[in-house]
């Protein structure tokens, strides 16, 4: 099993700066054969510490987004009905054949389609299974979902139980827009992944984008943590600090205070609303450059 400060290097090398909490969560996680649950806002990386771990464990990953109204066909499998009719059709003309040897030909593994569920617990090596925001699916999905991770098999009435080749490592992932029940949380592991800090965040850019340099991003990171303490309808998340960074690097931005107009023509990567481009005016946000300056 890796120490904590393994798994901490491994996801540092996959581009991922984790605290050491969160390194602690990932070690846990392992040491315990426990799903883990990253609750946060929007893009405070989540999604990306699952990416990462694939990488720390040269793991395939599988991704299920969720969302209102999935079910467990959309989830686990289906039948390629296309290809069952092609079938059919094929045998028609072929008097020789019961009607009942056709129907149990027609559902086998050749018409199976494996959905993000089925595949993952069909993997000879363990893989990272990301459940992407868990709280946009309805409470009997949520049902359906603990029953697979206490078990790790399933039922397919036509095929039986499939039980998992392996246990794959699982992160669930929640922006908090629905209460989670009880029972699920106490299943997982759970970690509250916060917006970085300066240093935190700086130190992410600079993995991402090596020619950033120090001072510029150093720079960026304050300026977006002072854009997260405005009134903002959507905070904007490490993936739009990203954006903004690499706009500003493309643009040959070097000091931040020197390039006030520059940094207002590229909020577009950093704000996502209206309202949010109204309030970080360009008096505004000469008003944050000062702070940091």
């Amino acid at each position: 099993m890796r120490s904590r400060e393994e798994i901490a290097t491994g996801l540092a090398e996959a581009g991922y700066i984790a605290d050491r909490d969160l390194a602690t969560a990932a070690m846990l996680m392992e040491m315990l054969g426990r799903p883990l649950l990253l609750e946060g806002e929007a893009g405070v990386g989540k999604t990306a510490f699952a990416a990462a771990l694939a990488e720390v464990h040269r793991a395939r990953l599988i991704r299920l987004q969720c969302y209102e109204g999935l079910d467990q066909a959309a989830a686990l499998y289906e039948w390629n009905y296309q290809r069952q009719i092609l079938a059919i059709k094929a045998r028609e003309g072929h008097p020789g054949e019961s009607p009942a040897a056709i129907e149990e030909s027609l559902f086998t593994e050749r018409y199976l389609l494996e959905r993000p569920l089925l595949a993952a617990i069909r993997q000879p090596v363990p893989p990272v299974l990301l459940i992407d925001e868990i709280d946009r699916a309805d409470e009997e999905f949520e049902a359906f979902l603990l029953e697979l991770l206490s078990d790790f098999q399933v039922s397919i009435p036509e095929l039986g139980t499939i039980t998992a080749l392996s246990i794959p490592r699982v992160v669930l992932t929640s922006n908090g827009t629905r209460e989670l029940s009880d029972a699920l949380r106490r299943r997982c592991l759970y970690h509250y992944v916060a917006f970085p800090d300066v240093d935190r965040e700086a130190a992410i850019l600079q993995a991402r984008l090596p020619q950033l340099g120090v001072t510029l991003a150093l720079q960026v990171a304050r300026l977006v943590a002072e854009v997260r303490r405005e009134d903002l309808r959507k905070l904007p998340g490490v993936a739009e600090s990203l954006d903004w960074a690499a706009a500003l690097l493309g643009l040959g931005v070097q000091q931040a205070a020197t390039s006030l107009e520059v940094l207002h023509e590229t909020l577009s990567c950093l704000l996502k609303t209206e309202e949010d481009h109204a309030r970080i005016d360009r008096v505004a946000l000469a008003r944050l450059v000062a702070r940091v300056a």
